[in-house]
């Protein structure tokens, strides 16, 4: 997939400069910033739910009670 984006003067000599310092093209600088902004997001949201889910039922396990249930579900 690709697409395009309008920046202003000082939007794209920032972006030129922030891809030249990190040795990457002004693509790749979008495409990595965009990830991790949407990594970012999803572990915020699924932080959340399990939080919402903790309060719902606040049972918390040690991590050896943790790792068994791991092994058992596997």
């Amino acid at each position: 997939m690709a697409f395009s984006i309008r920046l202003n003067e000082d939007e794209e000599r920032l972006a030129k400069s922030y891809a030249a310092i990190n040795g990457m093209s002004v693509g790749e600088a979008f495409k990595r910033a965009l990830f991790e902004r949407i990594e970012d997001e999803y572990d915020v949201a699924v932080g959340e739910l399990a939080y919402k889910e903790f309060l719902r039922n606040p049972k918390t396990y040690s991590f050896s009670d943790a790792m068994r249930i791991m092994e058992d579900t596997d």
